[in-house]
């Protein structure tokens, strides 16, 4: 039962990044000493390549019925953007050089903005906190501006949100991780600093350029780390009116329907957390708790238990077991 969905998830994923390979390897062959000898035939090919295969993988993605015409403008307009940003200058030069080239692909490019334009400025209308990127989405690839949004997330998660209070939303009640959680994740914090003031030090001996790309992966590295141990206590372990969501800070997040719940373990031992079919959510600590559920999450692997650690148990035992009571 788990297979299918495993391998439609794969293909999936091939049928994403193949026409991606491709661009990129058509990318590398137009800066090869025959493309640029050649640059308008080579331009040709590489424009030829970037169309294809995005609009091959359109129809990979919907194969039970043509993709619409504003799929096709847009799959077309990405693919002229990726070749003019890609391409050598040479090779750029060569095909806005031919004025119906051009106008063609200047005519794609301004009819898929108006059409996403049109399409965004409907989405604004409609109320909702996600508009906004729904809104771009008809503008950008919905891909990279989730991306984009995640990213934006987490830095202002690190950089901001000093004292915030734990989001609880109305009608649930939160319980608290992270007073076990957090003089861990600070002490790695501490650890990581020490280790890349010491790897930029060295490293500027050999090169500087070096030494400046390390210091700006690490610090958003430590950005992420601040952000991940803010949401320990921003993010608690919830009991909605409809279930249970599990979450352990950024890294798990997983919601149990009531219904789904078989009961609820305060002693097991240790083959039962480390068990195959159990998701351990008490990171760096020994968990207190196991939900167990009549049926498994779907996923690569059955999770028939899910296994977390709560700084005080008891109001979370009781709670739950008065609301599995009375359904």
């Amino acid at each position: 039962m788990t297979a299918t969905p495993l391998a439609h998830r794969r293909s999936r994923l091939w049928i994403r990044l193949l026409p991606i390979a491709m661009v990129a390897l058509a990318g590398w062959a137009v800066r090869t000493p025959l493309a640029l000898a050649h640059p308008l035939p080579a331009g040709l090919l590489f424009l030829w390549i970037a169309s294809d295969s995005r609009l091959l993988s359109l129809i990979a993605r919907t194969p039970r019925r043509r993709p619409g015409a504003r799929k096709i403008v847009a799959g077309l307009a990405l693919a002229i953007f990726a070749v003019l940003v890609a391409a050598p200058s040479a090779i750029r030069d060569a095909l806005l050089g031919l004025p119906m080239l051009a106008g063609a692909m200047a005519s794609v490019v301004a009819v898929h903005l108006a059409w996403a334009a049109a399409a965004a400025w409907r989405t604004l209308r409609h109320p909702g906190e996600a508009r906004w990127i729904a809104a771009l989405s008809e503008l950008l690839p919905a891909p990279l501006l989730r991306l984009a949004a995640a990213e934006l997330r987490l830095l202002h998660l690190g950089l901001f949100r000093w004292g915030a209070a734990p989001e609880v939303p109305a009608g649930c009640q939160g319980f608290a991780y992270h007073r076990h959680l957090t003089p861990m994740a600070i002490t790695l914090l501490v650890l990581q600093g020490i280790e890349m003031a010491i790897h930029h030090l060295l490293l500027a001996h050999w090169s500087a350029f070096a030494a400046y790309v390390l210091f700006v992966v690490s610090d958003v590295g430590l950005i992420y780390m601040i952000a991940l141990i803010k949401s320990f206590r921003l993010y608690p372990v919830l009991l909605t009116p409809d279930g249970v969501r599990v979450r352990t800070g950024l890294l798990i997040d997983r919601f149990v329907p009531y219904e789904t719940i078989a009961g609820l373990e305060t002693a097991f031992n240790a083959a039962q957390v480390k068990n195959r079919e159990t998701l351990n959510a008490g990171l760096l600590a020994w968990p207190n708790l196991i939900l167990r559920l009549h049926e498994p999450f779907p996923g690569r692997r059955p999770r028939r238990a899910i296994a977390f650690r709560l700084d005080d148990p008891e109001p979370f035992v009781r709670a739950l077991r008065w609301r599995l009571g009375t359904r």
